[in-house]
Formats: structure tokens, C-alpha cells, sequence
């Protein structure tokens, strides 16, 4: 194919990992909040995506987000049309965060991110979503285990069952649409894949879009995740190179910055085939392991990475 891919936009700005999302946080600074929902909006987001959680440099505890959420939320819609985008695993968050938010004021459905396997009080959340009419976001990269509990999914049949499920959940008891269903297969850092996540979420792409059963549903990843730990002159590069690979298999939504990363490269960039070609090298062969494939996979991004330097 040689198309290049159209992308819908959830903006990541509005997360503690981003400096200036940092700085609105400590200072609990609306005016700060806003100026980044109306700078995603105008680069063309479709969705905010709200996410005031700890990183590794910033510790929140919980009661200071649900404190901050009855400001945050009517603020943000000040700023903006666009649908919110409710980023937390505890309901709680998602409980409050809906409270606040005036749906006269959405343009579009506000999004639950996200439902998994794993979430301790996942029915609770699928009523919610029925509750208040929302699209969502469900991780597949996790499969629910006989008699309990959850894991990540190593098996792209795996994950593709995952979204069976939950695809029959959210008809069934949230009475959602296709449309309104927004897999993530996962992503990892490219780099650093010793059990080819990449390409199992690749995979996962591909069983979905094969069953007709599922033709509607709509894709998504959290972009960048994908080439971190890459030098900054080649990350953003990759991570729109893999928009464009993804795409090809029904990738329509990416989590991503909209300064950045957010467009997929033209299809006949030379970056797109030499992440295309790593990526295969990242496949097992001849009974090898994941992690000797994922060593081969390593070495070809990092060639990507030398060669870029070079120019």
C-alpha cells in the first residue's frame, strides 16, 4: 500500500511526563490547563486526554486528583469542544472526573481510558460507561485467565480474544456500538522488545481486522511509548514511521503530541521500510527465542538510529 494513513489525534500534553503539564499541576494553574487543551485542539486533536497521575518525577497521591478533577474538568471545557479523554485504572477518578463534565459542551462522546483485564472493578467501570454513554479505550495486551485473574497477553491469539470479550461485554451489557469501541493492541519500546510486543500487537491488528464480525471497531496506541530510549533525532521519526506501518492494518487513533508525532510519514519515506525491515527481523525463526529475535530487532533499530545520525 502505498497510502499514506489518516490518524485521529487523542492529544497526551495534559500528563505529568510533559513539563509543562508538570508545571500546571504543581501550581494547580487552570489558565496553564487550558492553554494546552486550546494548543492540541488548534493542532488538530480530536480528543483531550486527561491524565493529572504520578510519573517517576512527580508523586500525586490519589485524594489530590479527585480534589483537583470538579476544577480541572469544567476548565478544560472552557477551553474546548473537543471530547475529553479520562485517563486513570481507578473508577474512582473516572466517577469524578464525569461528575464534573457538562456534556452540552462536547462536540463529541467523552472517552473511558481505559477497560483491561486486569482493572480490580471492571464491571463497576463497564456500567459507567453505559451510564454516561461513552466511547472507551480497552488494552488488549491483557487476557483474562481461567478461574481469575489477569496477565499479559505473549500471543496475538490471545489478545485477540481479549477483544472478543470485551467486545461482547460492551454490547451486551453497555449497550455500545462498534463505533463506539477503541482497541489498543499495545506498543513497546521498539528498541528494547525482547518478546516482540511490537509485532504481536502488529498481529493483533491483523486477526481483528480479518473477522468480519469486528469491522467498525477503531484502533489506537500510545505513540510514545514506542521509540523511547532512542536518540531525539531519530524518535519521532520512528514513531511516525510506525503510524504509517500500523495504519496499513487498521490503526486509526493514536494517543500522541501533537508537536510532534502525531502524523504518520509519507509511505515511501525510507524510514518506513527500514522499520518495516527491523520489525520482521524481529520475528522468530528456526525455534529460536523472542529475546534472540528481539536482540536482531535491537540491532537493526539501533542501525536506523546510527545511520540517521550520520545525515
Amino acid at each position: 500500500m502505498n497510502e499514506t494513513p489518516q490518524i485521529r489525534v487523542i492529544g497526551e500534553l495534559i500528563n505529568n511526563a510533559y513539563g509543562r503539564a508538570r508545571t500546571a499541576w504543581e501550581r494547580r494553574d487552570l489558565d496553564g490547563y487550558q492553554a494546552l487543551a486550546r494548543l492540541q485542539a488548534d493542532g488538530g486533536a480530536e480528543a483531550i486526554n486527561v491524565n493529572v497521575d504520578g510519573t517517576q518525577r512527580t508523586s500525586v497521591r490519589p485524594a489530590e486528583m479527585l480534589e483537583f478533577l470538579p476544577r480541572l474538568i469544567p476548565a478544560l471545557q472552557e477551553a474546548t469542544d473537543a471530547a475529553l479523554c479520562i485517563d486513570n485504572p481507578d473508577i474512582e477518578y473516572h466517577r469524578t472526573a464525569l461528575r464534573a463534565l457538562d456534556r452540552s459542551k462536547c462536540r463529541a462522546k467523552p472517552i473511558l481510558n481505559s477497560l483491561a483485564a486486569s482493572r480490580h472493578r471492571l464491571d463497576e467501570m463497564i456500567a459507567l460507561v453505559r451510564e454516561h454513554d461513552l466511547r472507551c479505550i480497552v488494552m488488549a495486551s491483557e487476557r483474562f485467565l481461567q478461574g481469575g485473574g489477569s496477565a499479559q497477553s505473549l500471543d496475538p491469539r490471545d489478545s485477540y480474544e481479549t477483544v472478543r470479550i470485551f467486545v461482547d461485554r460492551l454490547v451486551s451489557e453497555a449497550g455500545r456500538t462498534l463505533d463506539d469501541i477503541i482497541i489498543d493492541p499495545g506498543l513497546a519500546p521498539v528498541g528494547a522488545d525482547t518478546y516482540g510486543l511490537v509485532n504481536i500487537g502488529l498481529d493483533t491488528l491483523r486477526l481483528c481486522a480479518a473477522d468480519l464480525h469486528l469491522r467498525g471497531l477503531h484502533f489506537s496506541v500510545g505513540l510514545s511509548n514506542f521509540a523511547w530510549g532512542t536518540p531525539k533525532s531519530v524518535r519521532h521519526r520512528l514513531e511516525r514511521a510506525y503510524l504509517t506501518l500500523a495504519g496499513r492494518f487498521g490503526l486509526d487513533f493514536a494517543l500522541a503530541n501533537v508537536e510532534q508525532n502525531a502524523a504518520p510519514l509519507p509511505a515511501d519515506d525510507p524510514i518506513v521500510g527500514q522499520l518495516e525491515s527491523a520489525l520482521l527481523a524481529g520475528r522468530r525463526i528456526n525455534g529460536e527465542s523472542a529475546e534472540e529475535a528481539g536482540f536482531r530487532q535491537a540491532e537493526k533499530i539501533m542501525d536506523i538510529c546510527n545511520a540517521c545520525a550520520e545525515t
